[in-house]
């Protein structure tokens, strides 16, 4: 699994080939791979996000990198980070209801730098584990094996197994055993 790290804060440039010198120096990587690396990261996101067969999410989602096991569910409208897609991480029978969020980093402008980190850090969903409809699971998130995370709740950091979350930012609110 990926390990957390931090990223060079948001700089505007004035071009677009700028933009992309900087981020593919940011990423050791040749600029004309990172656009050919960020167009089809792009292109297989848009499919997923209106694709009607779960099967066929999963395969888009796994083509741009996210690490998704076996026996998931993928509900419609998903959003699973469009920089950072390879520090999704989702273990066998999770489910993710639709018009989920999940945002592996931080990147907010170098003027924030006092009061916010810039970073990028893996979000995990552990086996069995339930994401309601309109949740956000933001950068450094871990769900607990078979928890449920309740419709629009927001979750930063690791959670318990065995448990619902509700809220923003989301709680343990109960806990049960199977």
């Amino acid at each position: 699994m990926k390990q957390s790290k931090s990223i060079p804060y948001y700089i505007p440039h004035r071009n677009i080939s700028a933009q992309v010198r900087s981020s593919s120096k940011r990423r050791d990587i040749n600029p004309i791979m990172f656009m050919l690396r960020k167009v089809r990261n792009h292109f297989f996101q848009m499919l997923a996000y209106n694709c009607p067969v779960n099967s066929w999410r999963i395969w888009l989602h796994r083509k741009r990198g996210v690490h998704i096991s076996k026996n998931v569910m993928l509900g419609m409208h998903c959003i699973l980070d469009n920089a950072y897609p390879e520090y999704i991480f989702i273990e066998d029978y999770a489910a993710l209801a639709g018009n989920v969020y999940m945002l592996a980093h931080s990147n907010p402008y170098q003027h924030f730098s006092k009061i916010l980190e810039s970073y990028v850090a893996p979000v995990v969903i552990r086996e069995g584990a339930w994401i309601g409809v309109s949740s956000t699971l933001l950068a450094g998130s871990e769900i607990g094996e078979y928890s449920i995370v309740t419709a629009g709740s927001v979750v930063t950091g690791k959670m318990p197994d065995c448990c619902f979350l509700r809220g923003n930012p989301a709680r343990v609110i109960a806990r049960y055993k199977l």
